[in-house]
């Protein structure tokens, strides 16, 4: 029979002052009442019934005598029904301490896979039985080492019954209701190192790096490109068959890879060069077969070319004539006999026929520039180079161009309107001399080639400005930062002059004069003041200045200068030092200056 009472910083979560009812416990028989000694004054051998009295250390004591339980302490529903009495959850029911609110023992840095703990302050009576019954509820222990010093270490299943263990830290234990010291003891549970779980760790530790090895090299493997099919080894036989595969098309690439790989082994020697040459030599005879089929894919692709060419200039036609019946059914002559809802589909008609057009335009003025312009091979060198500065200057020019191509467009369509108008008139005039498409097409194509031309003027022109205008951004930054140092300097000029007025004026007219001007010359007014109050035999302007200076970089010198000398009653300015190591020194006049004044 053995008693385990906690003794830590945290109470229980009743107050045994405020409670007089026996502890009670259920039986199979009737509640039992348990009882214990008490010590007070002389009468401490004399048996009494247990009362809920706080102990000195303000902590709940639990004493059960054998008789009266009738149940050994190794029945775990005894035991469970013990702790649900006293408000307590018993340890490994609920994997939680003993009291929920209990803080973590103080215990020394965790062994790697740890699993063995030591266990101190146990009762000299204690036997290894009672150990197990203690801290078997925390998991399966596998062995106990108990010394003759009150002491035993524990090794348990598994690392995280360690951590339950370590909550009885702090508990005293006592066996039966003996008062004696070797049935008494407190509990100190923490961690101890020992060889088999450093062994079983390490162990796992090399498992999982073995796995994880492997689990990297299947994803190499997973991820590594298949490699090449083996090339098989010279042989007489090999090479016939090689040669035979040079003269075939379809399995050319195969046998020139065979080849080239026999060449790099060094299979190549006077025995084997006659057969070798052979060999290059079929795979010469495949240079013109490559070089015709090249030409005729890009004959193919002129073609195409030509094709695609004459198909968009057709559908361009179309367009053409399309959009000239808009406009003539816009006229005044036709619009007034329309509706209102025809009058807005046409217009919405007319406007995306032109959008159309205008596409189709731009795409086939394109394909005749590029057949037009033929560069010279170090022009190709060149503009291949310059190229991706190029894209990004049309990037950049193309939102500034967009205005200029809608107001050329609609040039355009006035242009359009005009020669349809001068054909009319023509047409009245002279009605026997009446234009072919052919004249028309010329001359519109005339019109969209000067329009072209103008288009490449705009953009060398917004390039010339382009660069004009950074070179001006350049000055501007310039000349605003020569402005800036102008004026800082003008301002340290005109406050010297101010400060040499104001020195020349009579005390009188200074006093009754401000000279502190803004609320940033009393903050350095009052911040200088406090600097040199600290430094009672003066300071140096420059080492006032790189005091300033740390709170803000833009104090002048200069200004602070003027400051001081401004304020005659406050400041004073002293000459210091022999010879070589004359200085001088500012120093704090405030408290004289205010009985002057």
């Amino acid at each position: 029979m053995f008693l385990v009472q906690y003794t830590g910083l945290n109470q229980l979560p009743f107050d045994p002052a405020n409670n007089n009812e026996p502890l009670q416990f259920g039986s199979a028989s009737g509640p039992l009442v348990t009882e214990g000694l008490i010590e007070n004054g002389g009468e401490s051998n004399k048996k009494r019934k247990r009362t809920n009295v706080p102990s000195a250390d303000n902590s709940r004591t639990l004493n059960v005598d054998s008789t009266s339980m009738m149940l050994p302490m190794s029945d775990p529903t005894a035991w469970a029904t013990a702790m649900n009495n006293l408000g307590m959850a018993p340890l490994g029911i609920a994997g939680q301490p003993i009291l929920p609110d209990l803080p973590p023992p103080a215990t020394r840095e965790r062994p790697p896979g740890c699993k063995t703990i030591f266990v101190g302050g146990l009762p000299e009576n204690g036997t290894e039985q009672i150990i197990v019954e203690v801290f078997e509820q925390c998991g399966e222990i596998i062995a106990i080492r108990k010394s003759k010093k009150n002491f035993c270490h524990i090794r348990f299943a598994e690392e995280y019954m360690v951590d339950k263990a370590l909550y009885l830290s702090g508990y005293r234990i006592r066996l039966g209701s003996s008062t004696d010291k070797k049935d008494t003891g407190r509990l100190h549970v923490d961690f101890a190192q020992a060889r088999d779980d450093l062994y079983e760790w390490e162990c796992k530790q090399r498992t999982l790096a073995r796995e994880e090895r492997h689990r990297r090299r299947m994803e190499e493997e997973r991820l590594h490109p298949p490699s090449p099919p083996p090339v098989v080894h010279y042989s007489d036989h090999e090479c016939s068959i090689v040669a035979e595969k040079l003269k075939d098309d379809s399995k050319f690439s195969e046998a020139v890879q065979t080849l080239l790989t026999w060449i790099e082994r060094g299979e190549v020697n006077r025995r084997s060069a006659n057969n070798f040459y052979s060999m290059i030599q079929s795979a010469n005879s495949h240079v013109r077969r490559l070089v015709n089929e090249k030409a005729a894919h890009e004959k193919d692709m002129e073609e195409a070319k030509e094709k695609f060419k004459q198909s968009l200039s057709g559908i361009l036609i179309q367009f053409e004539q399309i959009v000239a019946v808009y406009h003539s059914a816009s006229k005044q002559k036709a619009w007034d006999h329309f509706t209102k809802a025809q009058r807005k589909n046409i217009s919405v008609w007319c406007k995306q026929a032109e959008e159309i057009r205008n596409i189709h335009n731009d795409e086939l003025m394109g394909i005749r520039r590029e057949e037009e312009m033929e560069m010279s091979d170090d022009e190709i060198e060149e503009t291949t180079e310059t190229k991706e500065t190029e894209e990004s200057a049309l990037v950049s020019q193309a939102e500034a161009l967009k205005e200029e191509n809608d107001s050329l467009r609609w040039q355009l369509d006035a242009y359009r309107n005009e020669v349809e108008l001068l054909k009319q008139e023509q047409g009245k005039a002279h009605k026997e001399d009446v234009p072919n498409k052919e004249q028309q097409l010329k001359l519109l194509q005339q019109a969209l080639q000067g329009m072209q031309q103008h288009l490449l003027k705009v953009q060398e022109e917004y390039k010339r400005k382009e660069a004009e205008l950074e070179k001006i951004k350049d000055d501007k930054i310039q000349v605003e930062k020569g402005l800036e140092n102008l004026k800082e300097k003008e301002s340290c000029a005109s406050r010297l002059c101010t400060s040499s007025q104001d020195s020349d004026y009579p005390l009188e007219k200074t006093l009754n004069s401000s000279p502190i001007q803004s609320e940033r010359e009393a903050l350095l007014v009052g911040i200088i003041s406090t600097f040199l109050h600290v430094h009672p035999f003066g300071a140096s302007i420059e080492y006032i200045c790189s005091y300033l200076h740390r709170l803000d970089n833009k104090i002048c010198t200069s200004d602070v200068e003027c400051l001081m000398s401004r304020l005659r009653h406050t400041f004073k300015q002293e000459m210091t030092g022999v010879g070589a190591s004359l200085e001088k020194r500012w120093k704090f006049c405030g408290f004289e200056g205010l009985k002057l004044t």
